[in-house]
């Protein structure tokens, strides 16, 4: 697991504007980058992260805004976060804890709310869009 402990290793990571990180990443510092953080065959593990894109297989945050991570895209496996809050998102299931809001659309196998007392999941411009899961091969 790479683990950044400060902006400056963040910094120092980053090539052609793009952080690429192999494996599972810890980030032990809030980040504040002009750059896309791709993640091949690994986890986001991290409080507030401002950044253009993310690629992820599963991105555990507290928040996920446009203070926190603020991107056009969100695509990842699972999202587990608190608040939720971009343009498009496209995850395989989403638990959001009260809020979850986005400009465009959300498409996902399923969406619902951790709280009793929830909003209902609200996209400006587009709606809720529900993938279906495909069924195991019979060999």
């Amino acid at each position: 697991m790479k683990i950044y402990k400060n902006q400056q290793a963040v910094e120092k990571d980053i090539k052609d504007n793009v952080l690429a990180i192999k494996g599972d990443v810890k980030f032990e510092c809030s980040i504040n980058i002009n750059a896309s953080i791709i993640v091949e065959y690994g986890n986001i593990d991290a409080w507030d992260i401002n950044a253009w894109n993310i690629h992820a297989g599963d991105i555990h945050a507290r928040d996920i805004n446009a203070r926190n991570i603020d991107a056009v895209d969100i695509d990842a496996w699972d999202i587990n976060a608190w608040d939720i809050n971009a343009w498009n998102i496209n995850a395989r299931d989403i638990l959001y804890y009260a809020f979850c809001c986005v400009y465009y659309s959300i498409k996902c196998f399923s969406i619902k709310a951790k709280r009793e007392i929830h909003k209902e999941p609200i996209c400006l411009e587009g709606s809720v869009k529900y993938k279906k899961k495909e069924e195991p091969k019979v060999k």
